[in-house]
């Protein structure tokens, strides 16, 4: 296969306990993100990846292909890793399961980057901030990239700093939000799982920055569309108010 989507799926979470299964104009977020990644034209098998009964049952009941991983796990990429190892593939995309509005040309997107150009070990996608607001929000991940598109930084700080102190930021540079879909060249996928944390990884609590630190380079590409991780209950009203508004 050229390309497999994993969705690592847990029930905990900190802020909202059961998000992934709280009702999203009808079905289960994360019924949304699995149905909007479906769509995908690059990926050859969609995986939901967990350790709890709950999200595996609720899964199986709206048709996925879903597994039982390790509860031992401490992050999406470890359950990601786990899947991957028995899968012949070049790419394993790793695709966030709280992440409703998912548009499947950001699959897209990121697996056609990796077999374009087979120097790439990893890519991941952008979109501009239109919203003043999500600039200063610890919760919104900024990144910078250099001329080539390749990432300088992630970080949940205003990134760049803009030192004029302009009212309205957004007139004076362009800032962009990352948007954590990551495809990985399968063999990349390992290396990355043994490198140690980092420094910078432990401090903004950003994976991706071990990636960075350890000398490798993160292929950032523009999306047209923005979507909203589900991390509490208010992210959910902001999303089935935007889904509303479409509809």
């Amino acid at each position: 296969m050229d390309a497999v989507g994993i969705i690592p799926a847990r029930y905990g979470s900190t802020r909202f306990e059961g998000k992934l299964l709280a009702d999203f104009c009808g079905k289960p977020v994360i019924q949304h993100t699995w149905e909007n990644a479906k769509k995908s034209n690059s990926i050859n098998d969609l995986i939901i990846a967990t350790d709890d009964k709950r999200i595996y049952n609720a899964a199986k009941g709206f048709g996925a292909n879903v597994v039982y991983t390790s509860i031992a796990h401490k992050s999406g990429s470890d359950r990601l890793t786990e899947v991957a190892a028995s899968i012949d593939t070049k790419i394993v995309v790793n695709i966030q399961a709280d992440e409703p509005l998912l548009h499947y040309t950001m699959i897209d997107d990121v697996v056609e980057a990796i077999l374009k150009d087979n120097t790439l070990v990893m890519a991941t996608l952008c979109h501009k901030i239109k919203n003043a607001e999500e600039i200063q929000d610890s919760n919104v991940v900024k990144v910078v990239f250099d001329r080539f598109c390749y990432a300088l930084y992630f970080s949940r700080s205003s990134i760049p700093y803009e030192r004029m102190g302009s009212d309205d930021k957004l007139q004076v540079i362009d800032y962009y939000k990352h948007i954590g879909i990551y495809a990985y060249a399968k063999d990349f996928l390992f290396t990355f799982k043994s490198l140690p944390q980092s420094r910078l990884e432990k401090t903004e609590k950003l994976e991706q920055l071990r990636v960075l630190e350890n000398g490798y380079r993160i292929k950032v590409i523009e999306t047209k569309f923005d979507t909203i991780g589900i991390d509490t209950p208010e992210d959910l009203e902001k999303a089935i108010e935007i889904v509303k508004g479409k509809q």
